[in-house]
């Protein structure tokens, strides 16, 4: 037996900018930490920064595939459009500093060596993730009945 379930507009508006917010968040947390890391550190402890900056992406590398998997399958295409767009910047941007960020950190070496990756990072995916929180808060989004099947 089949059950409608009505998807509302404000739902399939946090569910397009989910992906966005929580990677805007996240390279920003760890910008902070980089920031704090040197502040903290001592000529003794010089890794502080890296250590400090490097968890807040990570985690959210790893829990980004389980959102993008989970947004990706939304019924409402537009959602999954954003969705997408929002994956394919983030992704695309974090491969790309795998494979040139090592020769960019060797220019300046050390704490600005990786300040200069991660601003770099930091300069391409934010400004554009916050250009499309603002587009999906501007889509006149709308209510949406979808067919489940159903449990008796």
């Amino acid at each position: 037996m089949n059950v409608k379930r009505v998807i509302s507009a404000s739902s399939s508006r946090f569910a397009a900018q989910l992906f966005n917010l929580i990677t805007v968040a996240a390279m920003l947390i760890s910008l902070t930490a980089l920031l704090l890391g040197k502040l903290l550190a001592s000529q003794k402890v010089g890794f502080l920064p890296i250590v400090m900056s490097l968890p807040p992406l990570m985690i959210w590398l790893a829990g980004s595939i389980f959102v993008y998997a989970g947004i990706a399958h939304h019924p409402n295409p537009r959602t999954v459009h954003f969705n997408k767009w929002a994956g394919y910047r983030f992704y695309g941007v974090m491969g790309s500093l795998l494979v040139i960020g090592p020769a960019i950190y060797g220019l300046l070496d050390g704490w600005l060596g990786l300040m200069l990756v991660l601003g770099l990072a930091v300069a391409i995916i934010v400004p554009w993730a916050l250009f499309d929180i603002y587009k999906a808060a501007r889509e006149p989004w709308q209510d949406m009945t979808i067919e489940v099947e159903g449990n008796e």
